[in-house]
């Protein structure tokens, strides 16, 4: 059992694909006949492509509308056929992948059906390969796996067999016990894909693009289970994916299904006794107990803003690095570190991004297998010059580049503020707001880069994901999906946006890159907390007297409590009998910008419903500064 992925999954010419699958980690490939016909090369050539790059063609896919016919359009199918065999001998595959007729003309007799199959495998034995039959929703007669099984284990021909994908078997809402009475012998080919599914509308299933297993809601482990306990013993391909752009910064498609795959297929093993994949050993997933430390690169400048806005969110500086001009500013379990040294990582991220979050470090039990697990799965270990007395904390790059430090407590690691800084003289000590620990964390990217952040967290962390919400923004759409571990100690908010008019758009556009636009930290009174920041003369986001107004009519709030949230600015969600309250900051550089929140009584959400109400205020001052500057 190996894994494999098709080339229509990968953007790019023939051998840029052919280069990206192997980088990849990929050994076999589906190869799509519009990739062949689309290059300038026999099938000798693309055989060699391949064998030059390690990898094995595995299948070619797809033949369509064959069975059937009579008269001269079946004399037509067959000849086509015949072409399609001897492709594949020159190719070097001995697998091909023929799709159920589409045609409407097309017989639907079972027993004209019957004897098209068996003539396809007798055909097909003659030029000693097999062929995998895939049941397509949309065509003319034979929609389903079932059918499609059935005729094969009536024809029972050691040449013809099934072809599952995942997609079109549990995309219409089926549970994977549907094919549980299905012999593995008669399968030959599985393609994994995952989609959203929201109806059973087999036309908009027909049309709709899958996604990578993993970034979807199908129960594509409960599949692959069933499957090895059928007696399945084939290839797991990537496949019927739709078609996304490669990011700027060199990661494709082609990683992230290899790291999907391997993480799919590592869950069934782990609890499926006779799977026998080959595909890397990984470490358990890990569990993230907390953020240990958020860090900014910044220069001067950018340091007095961002410095300015932690004293009056009542921040304070509390140790300074040995030997850089680095500081931890603390309050609570939190820790922002301010890195404005001319050498290193955080200044490589500051002249390409400016002033933005270039780290953050998670507390795990053990930051070496941390490390071992996402570098399995295709994300590379980072690593710098250390300088005298500093400690070597684990760390890999994430999606775009983003550092991500592991601190456990099974080591040193968890000293590195005693270890690496001293402390530093506070000659003025002021009153904490009340804020206890980063509450979240939100991340904003492109769109087509979104699936990719959600792949990554989920299949290196123990993380719990939530369906995708449209946030309104002003200018357009903002799609949110929040992520959580287990018991809500570390919580992501991954916000995509598709266009440069948002106000994530422009955080995008200006900061030239993906990368953290907000941090919302925890406290226990957002109203004392509140108080205590307008004495820091803490700059906050103003919100529209009739934000207030709705609310008071909407969930029926007493007057003084809504005089009370509108006196502070406060938003107000309320889920059940769990409460949220809200209060943003100012924006700062490109667009970052704080939160501080407070739940009640098991609050789980982010008030999603408040967020074209931000976003609103944050528009009318981008407006406000423009009409100020013209």
């Amino acid at each position: 059992m190996s894994i494999a992925i098709a080339t229509t999954t990968v953007s790019g010419d023939l051998i840029s694909k052919f280069d990206k699958i192997a980088d990849a980690g990929f050994q076999n490939v589906e190869l799509n006949e519009y990739d062949f016909i689309g290059f300038n090369g026999s099938a000798g050539d693309v055989a060699a492509l391949a064998k030059d790059r390690g990898l094995n063609i595995q299948l070619l896919q797809p033949f369509m509308d064959l069975e059937g016919f009579s008269g001269e359009a079946k004399t037509h199918a067959f000849d086509r056929l015949e072409q399609k065999l001897d492709l594949m001998r020159a190719l070097d595959t001995r697998l091909l992948l023929v799709c159920s007729n589409c045609d409407q003309h097309a017989s639907g007799r079972s027993e004209d059906i019957v004897s098209d199959l068996y003539e396809l495998a007798s055909r097909a034995q003659k030029k000693d390969v097999r062929i995998a039959y895939l049941a397509l929703p949309w065509a003319a007669h034979i929609t389903t796996e079932l059918q499609a099984y059935e005729m094969i284990k009536q024809i029972d021909h050691p040449n013809l067999g099934l072809c599952i994908n995942s997609r079109l078997t549990l995309g219409d809402g089926s549970r994977p016990a549907r094919i549980r009475e299905v012999d593995g012998k008669y399968v030959f080919h599985v393609q994994l894909s995952d989609m959203l599914r929201t109806n059973n509308d087999l036309p908009i299933l027909s049309n709709q693009f899958g996604v990578l297993p993993g970034q979807g809601n199908l129960n594509i482990s409960g599949l692959v289970r069933l499957l090895v306990n059928c007696g399945y013993t084939g290839n797991w391909s990537s496949s019927d994916v739709g078609s996304r752009r490669s990011f700027d910064n060199g990661t494709t498609v082609a990683t992230d299904a290899f790291r999907a795959l391997v993480n799919v297929l590592d869950d069934v093993r782990s609890n499926t006794p006779n799977a026998n994949f080959n595909i890397p050993r990984l470490a358990e997933r890990v569990y993230a107990s907390g953020f240990e430390f958020i860090e900014f690169a910044v220069d001067s400048e950018s340091r007095d803003t961002l410095i300015s806005l932690l004293t009056s969110l009542r921040f304070r500086k509390e140790r300074h690095h040995l030997t850089k001009s680095v500081e931890l500013w603390r309050q609570g379990s939190i820790n922002i570190v301010v890195n404005s040294d001319k050498e290193g990582y955080a200044r490589q991220a500051f002249d390409k991004h400016g002033a933005t979050v270039c780290d953050m470090g998670l507390r795990v039990q053990d930051a070496g297998k941390t490390v071992e697990r996402a570098m399995t799965l295709g994300s590379p270990e980072f690593s710098q010059a250390l300088g005298t007395g500093e400690l070597n904390i684990p760390a890999i790059k994430g999606v775009g580049g983003n550092v991500v430090h592991f601190i456990d407590e099974k080591s040193d690691l968890h000293h590195v503020w005693d270890i690496e800084f001293e402390p530093t003289v506070i000659e003025d000590v002021k009153q904490p707001a009340g804020l206890r620990r980063i509450d979240h964390v939100a991340q904003t990217m492109r769109y087509d880069e979104m699936q990719s952040w959600l792949l990554y967290y989920t299949t290196t962390f123990e993380m719990e994901k939530t369906s995708i919400v449209d946030v309104v923004d002003p200018s357009g759409i903002v799609a949110s999906q929040a992520i959580r571990s287990p018991e809500g100690e570390v919580r992501l908010n991954l916000n995509g946006v598709a266009g440069s008019n948002t106000i994530g758009g422009n955080f995008l556009t200006d900061s030239v890159g993906a990368g953290v636009q907000h941090i919302a930290f925890l406290t226990d009174d957002i109203f004392e907390t509140s108080n205590l920041l307008a004495e820091a003369d803490f700059q906050r986001l103003e919100i529209s007297p009739n934000y207030y107004s709705n609310l008071q009519n909407e969930l029926g709030l007493s007057a003084e409590l809504v005089q009370q949230l509108q006196a502070g600015n406060i938003l107000y969600s309320r889920h059940d009998d769990g409460e949220y309250f809200q209060i943003y900051s100012q924006s700062i550089f490109s667009g970052l910008f704080f939160e501080v929140v407070e739940r009640r009584n098991r609050y789980d959400g982010y008030g999603a419903e408040n967020a074209p109400i931000r976003l609103a205020a944050q528009a009318q001052i981008k407006l406000n500064q423009k009409a100020a500057t013209t």
